[in-house]
């Protein structure tokens, strides 16, 4: 199963962004995207590092909560 997690665009090039997410950035293709995107927009990035949806602010944030916690909470 493939889970993708929101990244935010911290910056914007022809065609490419950097995204981060939990601190950790990369590099990301834009040529999958249908609609425009600015810094500070949510994408979903998919493997070989093409973002491929563009996710609303308050579900991107929300997704990120539930995200962090999972990975706080200690394996039993």
């Amino acid at each position: 199963m493939c889970m993708a997690i929101p990244s935010r665009i911290i910056a914007l090039g022809d065609m490419m962004a950097t995204v981060e997410c939990f601190g950790e950035q990369r590099d990301v293709s834009l040529m999958l995207l249908v609609e425009e995107v600015a810094l500070g927009d949510y994408v979903l990035v998919q493997a070989g590092s093409f973002a491929y949806q563009k996710v609303e602010p308050d579900l991107a944030l929300e997704a990120l909560h539930y995200f962090s916690q999972a990975m706080s909470t200690p394996a039993s």
